[in-house]
């Protein structure tokens, strides 16, 4: 059965109602044509820059209230007008603009804008995308889970270890003590630990087992297929934590460049009302 995303909402409805309002507007811009050209200070201008701004704080308003809606057709519905009414913004207020831009604030409101509106289409990229990948990543586990069965992996290698030379017991110790999931931001967003322990270990472990005799050679084996299943479920950990900081990432952009936009176009709008 394929379930409708929030772009999809009954059948695009609000991909249609923003599409008209594109439309509208570059009809009235085309066919106005004021005797200086088009400016913000036109009647049209204004027009549009009024409706630019009930919409940017209609969107505003919507992130602070979601939260509280009840029912997931109404927070379907209501995400799929954020989405495509914010998209419209692009041209409504570029046409307001009049293509007029400077070193001012209001220049540095319409800069805001765009900022706002390209993290919110990398949100959706993410909130489309990420939780279908985490699916697929993490399968019936949880993070907490892949970290336990991690740990009973560094048991099993200590123990595994000790019946082989110093050498080993080195490298699967390091491999136990410094392996990170998560840390910095760069690496929790990357996935990545430069020079993983771990992963110098399946390394150093397969060159090193060409030189060991005896009963060695067996412990050998059992060991490097414990670190190789420890490596796999590193990287699945890393992968979880990764998407799972991609997806709050952009919140620490979208949110602030949002509260910018909204002191931008205060000033903005008071300049225009009090200088104009």
């Amino acid at each position: 059965m394929h379930h409708l995303n929030i772009l999809e909402y009954k059948r695009y409805r609000y991909l249609k109602a923003a599409f008209l309002l594109v439309v509208v507007s570059i009809l009235a811009y085309v066919l106005h044509r004021p005797a200086f050209g088009p400016y913000g200070d036109t009647w049209l201008g204004y027009t549009l820059g009024v409706i630019g701004t009930l919409i940017i704080f209609w969107l505003l308003w919507f992130g602070i209230r979601k939260r509280r809606y009840r029912g997931v057709g109404t927070l379907h519905g209501w995400l799929s007008a954020h989405v495509y009414l914010g998209g419209a913004l692009v041209i409504v207020v570029t046409l307001h603009t009049g293509f007029h831009f400077g070193w001012n604030v209001h220049t540095l409101a319409y800069a805001l804008m765009m900022a706002v509106i390209i993290s919110g289409f990398y949100g959706i990229y993410t909130y489309l995308r990420f939780p279908r990948l985490m699916t697929e990543n993490i399968g019936e586990d949880s993070l907490e889970v892949l970290l336990l069965k991690i740990a009973e992996l560094d048991e099993l290698a200590r123990l595994n270890a000790l019946q082989l030379p110093d050498e080993i017991n080195e490298i699967v110790l390091k491999s136990c003590q410094e392996t990170r999931i998560g840390g910095s931001a760069l690496q929790q967003l990357s996935a990545n630990q430069q020079d993983c322990p771990t992963s110098a270990a399946v390394v150093q472990l397969r060159d090193i087992g060409k030189n060991l005799e005896g009963d060695q050679p067996k412990y050998h084996r059992e060991l490097y297929l414990i670190m190789l299943r420890k490596e796999a479920l590193v990287a699945r950990a890393r992968r979880d934590v990764m998407y799972k900081a991609q997806l709050e990432f952009w919140l620490y952009l979208h949110v602030p460049l949002s509260i910018g936009l909204v002191a931008a176009l205060v000033a903005h709008v008071t300049s225009i009302a009090f200088y104009w």
